[in-house]
């Protein structure tokens, strides 16, 4: 494959561009709309680059292979939406469990059930909070560009290897169909030969991978091995942009497509004399707590406003970031619904208007 660092690509075949600059080996998926250029760019150019790419039988069986790939120290991959990653959860559980590192994107659209295929953020909850059974957390990116899609999928296995643990890149349907020009970056050039690969020999042992604890004192110690290590993370790598929240009356806090709106009504209400600013989490795990609080010790801002494609998922992220310290409001549209710049300026102007009585 030709190397041609600047490309007009839709987000989601940037993403798989992102993965191969990463060096994924293996890309394991099952096509879903409004997912499946994920799948369609893969087959296209994984073997021309002598890696891997299959269409599996099913959702459950492409995390599967993913599973078996990651455990031979392969980086691996596989991308669906909503209901697909609902049928991923289990074994998004196990990979948590063996503590090991898996790339998954997720192209949101609308639901519950077999819904439509606008855009939405509605699987908030599910990536963000775990999505399977026991208590763990994946990392969560939330693109907003076709160049973001591209380079946190890049930073994505970069991190997950970091940490060994599944993650997410979640980025609304219209993100990943939108185009754009973009940049890439310089490929990946370290070697990737994990230690703890199933069957390398260490200390004369060779290697097990196992999440079956019989001895409740040992999934224990597995369980505060993990918590210990999602403080640290929530410590080390919040990643957020701040647009004009110094002097904000009124902080908007968006991601994905909707950021995109809200920054445009920021722009339209500085026009006005209205003091709006926005806060961009780039991850929503970990959430971008650093930033919120910092709103607190400014004296300025007296409300915030979550902008969502969804029945107000984050918002609860933003209420204990701040401690219930100000008042958040939800501007939401779902069903694949979009809010207009106009819509989110209204209801800023009704919420300062009835603070000022």
């Amino acid at each position: 494959m030709e190397y041609n660092n600047r490309l007009l690509l839709k987000g989601n075949e940037a993403l798989v561009y992102g993965a191969l600059l990463a060096g994924c080996d293996c890309f394991f998926g099952y096509p879903i709309t409004p997912a499946s250029e994920i799948a369609h760019s893969a087959a296209a150019l994984f073997p021309k680059l002598n890696r891997v790419f299959i269409q599996a039988e099913s959702e459950i069986a492409a995390i599967n292979m993913v599973i078996g790939a990651v455990a031979e120290g392969k980086r691996a991959m596989t991308a669906s939406s909503g209901l697909g990653i609902s049928l991923k959860q289990e074994e998004v559980s196990y990979l948590a469990a063996y503590e090991m590192p898996a790339v998954i994107a997720d192209i949101t659209r609308g639901g519950p059930g077999l819904g439509n295929i606008g855009p939405e953020q509605a699987d908030y909850f599910q990536l963000v909070k775990g999505g399977g059974h026991g208590s763990y957390k994946c990392l969560v990116f939330t693109p907003n560009s076709v160049q973001e899609m591209c380079d946190m999928a890049y930073e994505s296995f970069l991190m997950a290897e970091k940490y060994r643990m599944p993650a997410y890149i979640m980025a609304d349907g219209v993100i990943g169909q939108m185009m754009e020009s973009l940049t890439l970056p310089e490929p990946a050039v370290y070697d990737y030969d994990p230690e703890w690969k199933m069957g390398r020999v260490v200390d004369g042992k060779a290697n097990i991978i196992t999440s079956i604890y019989l001895e409740h004192d040992d999934l224990e110690e597995l369980n505060r091995r993990l918590q210990a290590k999602y403080r640290l993370i929530e410590d080390t790598e919040q990643r957020a942009e701040e647009i004009m929240t110094e002097d904000a009356e009124i902080v908007l806090v968006a991601y994905g497509i909707t950021s995109r709106v809200a920054s445009g009504a920021v722009t339209m209400l500085r026009g006005e004399g209205i003091k709006a600013g926005l806060i961009r989490p780039k991850m929503v795990f970990p959430f971008p707590k650093t930033s919120l609080r910092r709103l607190l010790d400014n004296g300025v801002t007296r409300a915030l406003v979550s902008v969502e494609l969804s029945a107000g998922q984050m918002i609860e992220d933003i209420k204990l970031s701040i401690d219930c310290k100000l008042p958040v409001y939800l501007c939401n549209r779902m069903g694949g619904n979009i809010p207009t710049c106009s819509d989110i300026c209204d209801m800023v102007k009704k919420i300062l208007g009835e603070m000022k009585q």
